[in-house]
């Protein structure tokens, strides 16, 4: 190992050693990124492969190409939606009944996480159920030059687990060398004028190659049957907080999330014919167009089997286009005891899209 490698190990080992953090209310003090030495992302990824050399290697998955006839004279932004799971919800009370309790170990299970972010190098990142944000992903992000941003739920289901490491809640990451930062805003979610336990992120960011402005996004909204009118308004919600924020669909926008809502339901109806004009980009991977993933979350659980279409990329069709999608991983890839697993530490499944702004936007801008 070189003088580079040894130091990064040293980091990457510090923040794996993180179990006392909760017990302490300093988990909640973010470090200075200026005192943060920078790190090279293949210098991360060798240490984490390192970390996983006796699991088996990660799934591949392949781009899919999408380019319309919509020319780009800048580079593509890459936004990743994912749902990474709480590590407090995955060994506490997710109950992952064919998932091995070795899989789900923190030291390494962390490190299949920023496998799979390092991979894709995603220019933005959005993320669910993040309880690691001060002492593991914020670091080690910002190290690797994103600019992150952090909600938690008010009242997260992982505090009621022992030994747990905060409150999980929404993270949102872009590159700094590529975006300016032109607002932010933290939302908690209302429903039928009830203040929930669900959030989301909003910021307006802007293009340094371009200075084109466009507003991302990162939700979660309320799980489980029988919510269905709760999930519709928290996205009405939603949708008006982005409506303001767009100034009425001026500003380009993007919509990451764990929807917790099959295509079926009334909030992804809202999102499909709100007046944003938004589409859903991973409908483009279907042969005709117009249909969603068979799945993106695939799970066992005491109570059965579990395989939904919860997660979504939403983006301005007027403004933006999608050049290219992540295709899912087959089922022979996911296997019979589904995820997570030693191969994938999440029970949902990353997604990634890389837009770009088309060059000549209709009357809509």
């Amino acid at each position: 190992m070189g003088h580079g490698t040894s130091r990064l190990y040293s980091a990457l080992a510090k923040t794996l050693n993180s179990s006392t953090a909760s017990q302490h209310p300093e988990y909640l003090v973010s470090p200075d990124p200026e005192h943060l030495e920078p790190i090279d992302p293949k210098e991360l990824l060798e240490e984490c492969r390192a970390v996983l050399h006796t699991r088996p290697p990660r799934f591949q998955r392949d781009f899919v190409d999408l380019r319309t006839d919509h020319p780009s004279s800048h580079p593509p932004i890459r936004v990743m939606q994912w749902n990474i799971l709480a590590q407090a919800l995955g060994e506490g009370k997710d109950n992952f009944v064919q998932c091995p309790v070795e899989a789900l170990k923190w030291e390494e299970r962390k490190c299949l996480i920023l496998e799979e972010i390092l991979a894709y190098q995603p220019d933005i990142l959005c993320l669910q159920e993040v309880d690691h944000y001060f002492d593991t992903f914020q670091p080690l992000l910002s190290r690797l030059g994103y600019q992150g941003t952090f909600f938690p739920k008010p009242w997260s289901p992982c505090l009621d687990v022992e030994h747990n490491n905060g409150p999980d809640g929404c993270a949102l990451f872009f590159l700094q060398n590529r975006f300016k930062l032109v607002n932010s805003a933290n939302i908690r979610l209302t429903a039928m004028t009830l203040k929930t336990n669900q959030v989301a992120i909003a910021q307006t960011l802007e293009c340094k190659e371009s200075s084109r402005q466009f507003c991302i996004a990162v939700t979660h909204l309320k799980a489980r049957t029988g919510w269905e009118r709760f999930r519709s308004a928290q996205g009405c919600d939603l949708l008006q907080n982005l409506q303001n924020i767009t100034q009425g669909a001026k500003i380009p926008l993007i919509v990451c999330g764990d929807f917790n809502a099959e295509p079926t339901e009334e909030v992804y109806k809202h999102f499909a014919s709100s007046s944003l004009n938004l589409n859903s980009a991973y409908k483009l991977l279907s042969a005709d167009g117009q249909s969603e993933p068979p799945y993106t979350t695939w799970k066992i659980r005491t109570s059965g089997e579990c395989r939904h279409t919860l997660d979504y990329i939403w983006y301005s069709k007027h403004a933006l286009s999608v050049r290219s999608a992540l295709d899912l991983l087959t089922e022979e890839q996911i296997g019979p005891n589904r995820l997570p697993s030693f191969n994938y530490p999440s029970d949902h499944l990353s997604l990634v899209c890389d837009f770009s702004f088309n060059e000549e936007p209709d009357g809509l801008l």
